[in-house]
């Protein structure tokens, strides 16, 4: 029996694009940091980071980027994708509390080896806060 959902290469044209949204809270901030064991204080401590220039505490990028990597999993492609590989751009801070979209749009189809280029974005609002291109294998009908 079969669960898979989402797309398989053959199914793909450019300008397909997916997203999601998320806020990011203060919990998940304090979560990502004991899983990953980045505590810098920009991040956890409020007391600290309002002495910056973020003027408070601000999300790690890589949370921030990892809400493309649920899209690239779960949307579009969707399960069975392979991430190969991804660039990022970090444009902005993300602040606790902020409403993330991130968002991918097919750029480019290479039939062999079933791989997938994508254009990357998270935004707060209408700012781009991250950008980048990601690599992904897709699963083939045949």
């Amino acid at each position: 029996m079969e669960t898979r959902t989402g797309y398989f290469f053959e199914d793909l044209e450019l300008g397909m694009s997916a997203h999601l949204e998320k806020v990011l809270s203060s919990e998940d901030v304090f979560a990502y940091a004991d899983l990953t064991g980045d505590h810098n204080p920009v991040h956890v401590d409020e007391a600290y980071a309002a002495e910056t220039m973020f003027k408070g505490r601000i999300a790690h990028g890589m949370l921030t980027a990892g809400l493309i990597s649920a899209v690239l999993g779960m949307r579009l492609p969707g399960p069975g994708a392979i991430y190969l590989s991804q660039s990022l751009k970090f444009r902005a801070p993300v602040h606790c509390g902020d409403l993330v979209r991130a968002e991918v749009t097919v750029k480019d189809l290479q039939p062999r080896g079933h791989r997938v280029s994508f254009d990357t974005v998270c935004r707060v609002g209408d700012k781009m806060v991250l950008d980048g291109e990601a690599l992904v294998m897709v699963p083939s009908r045949g």
